[in-house]
């Protein structure tokens, strides 16, 4: 996983869905103008990403005035993002990771295993990066009820 301290690459490209139609962009062009809270997750509408993803839409407001801009990213397609956002009325995009760079470069794809079973996926964690693309802060042990504010609180720190 990528630490705080490190450049993250800037050719990394994902399709933002969620500010219009969905569009390939580079990943640098969601950190040059403001700092960017990039949080990863495994899955769509599932219960623990749904709570996160309303944490970080409650809390939108005040992240927005301490200056950063909130993108959640996962390897569900457009469609599914697009389901996502509607039905939780989120105020970010989420960005789809359409080729597994992003997830891999950053060190969140993962092995994974539940009830004994081995599989790969994303790891839940969050990256605040800022206009130069430098990594500074990680958060890799999240609480999805109140990731949102543990991240203002550290940011404000």
């Amino acid at each position: 996983m990528l630490a705080a301290g490190k450049k993250v690459p800037a050719s990394l490209t994902g399709i933002l869905v969620g500010e219009g139609e969905p569009k390939k962009i580079k990943l640098a062009e969601l950190w040059q103008k403001k700092p960017l809270i990039l949080y990863f997750y495994p899955k769509d509408s599932t219960p623990g990403c749904t709570t996160e993803a309303q944490c970080f839409r409650d809390n939108s407001a005040a992240l927005k005035k301490a200056g950063y801009t909130v993108v959640g990213c996962s390897r569900d397609n457009e469609k599914a993002h697009k389901k996502f956002i509607d039905a939780q009325e989120l105020n970010f995009p989420l960005l789809f990771d359409d080729t597994g760079k992003i997830t891999e470069g950053f060190g969140v794809w993962a092995e994974k295993s539940m009830y004994g079973r081995k599989y790969m996926g994303i790891l839940r964690a969050t990256f605040v990066i800022d206009t130069t693309g430098k990594i500074t802060h990680v958060f890799d042990k999240v609480s999805v009820k109140t990731h949102a504010l543990d991240i203002l609180q550290a940011v404000n720190a």
